[in-house]
This record gives structure tokens, C-alpha cells and sequence, in this order.
């Protein structure tokens, strides 16, 4: 959904604006075009230029799509890569970057330093009433796994649909294609989740 000119910009097309910054400086480090990126993600040129601009709202399928093509996790998406240190150990509560996506209601905090390069990413993802990921599932790189910390949490991996309550934990291939959701109409979902990028074996 995109944004006229004229209109003023609310928090969430603030947000939308920061996230684009961040996806055009990353692919302009890897040196790729927007014609590159949308041949590999399958998004159109047009909409990845709105994207990048803050006009649009990526939606998390499209940010995982993009942080494979960036050659990056879902954790590259926060803040800058000159921000963090390599040997950062601690990540203090008041220095968690955010990642909101308002139009879906689901907001990842994340809680391991930024910009490292570990393949392990730990999030705090807050799911509002009746939030989603949407009706298609995705696919990207690496391993996820979650304890449900608070409310309920609806997943769907390929064929099998699986409610699991607050205590429950999953892990699953992230190359499956899958999405979830807050089935609760009035209360909140806290998911503890882990992404995980596996190391490439040498040929």
C-alpha cells in the first residue's frame, strides 16, 4: 500500500522510510540493481523502488526474500552495519533495535547485537489481535525455532497447521515454506524466536 505526496507522514510511514534507507544502502553495498533484486525475489522493479523510497510497506515475506538476495538475516535489517562491533557480547534493553510492521501488527525486537556476523539472531516478536505474516507462506535461508512466551500462535509449515499455546516450542527448516499468526481477536502474542543462518560446507 503506498502513500501520496501530499499526505503527512504518520509513525508507521516513518518507519517505512527507515527500512527502505536501510535495504537501498545494503544493496548498493553489494553492488546489485533494483533490476538484479527483482529478478531474484520475484517483486517488481516498481514496487521495490517504492519500497525503497518509504512508500510502500514491505511485508516480512518480502523482507525475507530481500535479506537472502542482501546476503544478510533478517537481523541485517536493523539499524546500520557500522553501528556494531563484531565482539559485541551484550545487548541492553534500552539499545534493542525495533523492526515494525505496522500494516501486518507484528513488531521483531532484536536482541543480539546488530550487524555482527554470527548466523544466530534472537527476537522478541510481538504479535497484536488477529496480526499475521498473511495468506501466502514464504520461504528463506537458515533454521528458526521459538518458545511461545505469552498468548497463542498459529503455524502453518507446508501442509500441517499447529496451534500452540503460551510454554509451547517449535523448530523447523526455514526453507519449508510457512507463516503464522495471532488467532486471538483481544489479546497479544509473544513469540521468543530464534533465525538461524547455517554455515555453507565447502564443496
Amino acid at each position: 500500500m503506498g502513500r501520496t505526496s501530499g499526505q503527512v507522514m504518520s509513525s508507521g510511514d516513518a518507519v517505512d522510510v527507515a527500512v527502505g534507507q536501510r535495504l537501498r544502502a545494503l544493496r548498493l553495498a553489494r553492488g546489485l540493481s533494483l533490476e538484479k533484486v527483482a529478478a531474484s525475489t520475484g517483486v517488481s522493479i516498481g514496487f521495490l523502488s517504492q519500497v525503497e523510497r518509504g512508500l510502500s510497506s514491505p511485508s516480512l515475506r518480502m523482507l525475507a526474500l530481500l535479506a537472502d538476495t542482501l546476503q544478510t538475516g533478517l537481523a541485517g535489517l536493523f539499524g546500520s552495519e557500522t553501528e556494531a562491533r563484531d565482539d559485541a557480547i551484550v545487548t541492553r534493553e534500552q539499545d534493542r533495535p525495533n523492526l515494525w510492521l505496522w500494516r501486518a501488527g507484528i513488531t521483531k525486537q532484536l536482541l543480539t547485537p546488530s550487524g555482527t556476523a554470527g548466523g544466530l539472531s534472537l527476537f522478541r516478536t510481538v504479535l497484536e489481535p488477529k496480526a499475521s505474516t498473511g495468506d501466502d507462506s514464504f520461504s528463506h535461508d537458515g533454521e528458526e525455532a521459538g518458545l511461545v512466551l505469552e498468548g497463542d500462535l498459529v503455524l502453518t509449515v507446508e501442509d500441517q497447521t499447529l496451534r500452540l499455546a503460551t510454554g509451547d516450542s517449535f523448530r523447523f527448516a526455514s526453507r519449508r515454506p510457512h507463516r503464522f499468526g495471532n488467532p486471538s481477536a483481544t489479546t497479544r502474542t509473544v513469540v521468543l524466536w530464534v533465525n538461524a543462518i547455517l554455515p555453507t560446507l565447502p564443496a
